[in-house]
């Protein structure tokens, strides 16, 4: 266990700042995300949980995570005294197929971003988005649905 605390670490790190994005993709899915096909993971990704989560993040195929998305898997209060009042939130993320997460994206935990979304760059996400919607700001809301056709 404190062998695989160490590896997710470096590989988390190595996926902030790794030139190419199809390196990126691959060491999300060694530290253990489940993460599609012909992803783009933009640089400085930031995933925050615990180094012992597996299977809390899943990325869909064909999804766009542009610079300096974070995805908030875990947040607790930590030392602060008020740790005993105020509740941990811990939960999966689900990013399906062909979603787009604009520049500076915060997505919170126990969130799905339907297939198809759009988020607009520096939104907050805190509630579930529904496939083929655009949201955006703080916190997201819709914008619009979008037009669907077969291809």
């Amino acid at each position: 266990m404190f062998f695989w605390k160490i590896y997710k670490r470096i590989l988390k790190l190595l996926v902030k700042n790794f030139p190419a994005y199809q390196i990126r993709r691959n060491l999300l899915r060694a530290a253990g995300y489940t993460v599609g096909e012909n992803v783009y993971v933009g640089e400085d990704l930031i995933i925050i949980d615990e180094l012992n989560d597996k299977g809390y993040l899943r990325v869909g195929n064909r999804v766009a995570l542009a610079e300096r998305v974070t995805l908030v898997i875990s947040s607790r209060p930590n030392f602060s005294r008020f740790s005993a009042i105020v509740p941990s939130n811990h939960g999966p993320i689900v990013i399906e197929d062909d979603a787009w997460l604009g520049t500076g994206v915060i997505v919170l935990p126990n969130i799905t971003i339907g297939e198809g979304a759009v988020v607009g760059a520096g939104s907050v996400v805190n509630r579930n988005v529904p496939p083929f919607t655009v949201v955006a700001g703080v916190p997201a809301k819709t914008i619009r649905k979008l037009v669907t056709r077969t291809i």
